[in-house]
C-alpha cells in the first residue's frame, strides 16, 4: 500500500501513530510512504501511485474518505493571507479556495513556512479564524481519503481517532530544528489541531463544499 503524506508538521501525530501501531514486519514492509506538498498528493492520489491520503478538503468529494481530517477550531496560525497582490500558492488547494470563498486579496501562505512567519512576529489574516468569524464553525483543510485497501485505511482511521499520541522528546527536538522555531512551540502549535470529524466539522466542510461551487 502507498501512503501518501502531507510533508508538514500538523500531521506529525498520524505519522508517529502509524510507525507506533504497524510492528509486524511484513506489514512495514508492505507499507511505502510519498511525503509531498498538498496539491502534489492531491494529483498523486488522482493518478493512483499512492492509495491514500489527507488530502485537501476541496478535493475530498471525489473519494471515499474516513472520520478523519485536518481541523482547526478558530486559529490554525499555519494558514495566512499576507498583504499584497493576490497570490495563490502552488502548494495549496483549499486554502487557496478559502480565500476566494471569504472574498479575501493578498498572497496565500501555508504550511511550517506560514507557522514560522507567524512565530517570527510578522502580520497576516489567519484564514481558519476568518472563517470562523463569519460561520461560527471551525474549518476542515485535509481529510484522510482513499482509492484502494479501504477496510484497512478504516481500521487505522478508528484506531488513530481513539488514541493519545505522544511524541517522543527526540521528534520534538528534531523536528522543531529542522524548522528553526523550538520544541514548545512546535507542541503549542499542534494543540490548536484536531483530527476526528464532529458534526460541526462536518457541517462546516459541507457549507464550505457550498461555498465553493459560488465562486
Amino acid at each position: 500500500m502507498l501512503f501518501g503524506s502531507i510533508s508538514y508538521l500538523n500531521l506529525l501525530p498520524f505519522q508517529i501513530f502509524l510507525k507506533k501501531h504497524i510492528t509486524n514486519n511484513a506489514t512495514k514492509m508492505a507499507l511505502n510512504y510519498r511525503r509531498d506538498v498538498p496539491s502534489q498528493i492531491n494529483k498523486a492520489l488522482k493518478r493512483k501511485t499512492i492509495h491514500a491520503a489527507f488530502i485537501s478538503s476541496v478535493e475530498s468529494p471525489k473519494y471515499k474518505c474516513t472520520n478523519l481530517g485536518i481541523i482547526a477550531h478558530k486559529k490554525v496560525y499555519s494558514v495566512l493571507l499576507l498583504k499584497g497582490d493576490k497570490q495563490a500558492d502552488p502548494a495549496s488547494a483549499t486554502s487557496n479556495q478559502l480565500a476566494k470563498v471569504l472574498n479575501l486579496q493578498g498572497k496565500v501562505l501555508i504550511g511550517d513556512a506560514a507557522l514560522k512567519h507567524y512565530l517570527d512576529g510578522e502580520e497576516g489574516i489567519d484564514l481558519s479564524e476568518a472563517w470562523y468569524n463569519k460561520t461560527g464553525l471551525p474549518f476542515v483543510f485535509a481529510r484522510l481519503c482513499y482509492n484502494k485497501h479501504g477496510k484497512c485505511i478504516e481500521q487505522l482511521a478508528k484506531k488513530f481517532a481513539k488514541s493519545k499520541v505522544k511524541i517522543p522528546q527526540y521528534i520534538l527536538k528534531r523536528e522543531a530544528k529542522k524548522r528553526g522555531i523550538s520544541p514548545k512551540q512546535l507542541t503549542w502549535y499542534l494543540e490548536h489541531i484536531y483530527y476526528k470529524m464532529d458534526w460541526k466539522a462536518k457541517k462546516s466542510l459541507e457549507l464550505f463544499l457550498e461555498e465553493s461551487k459560488k465562486v
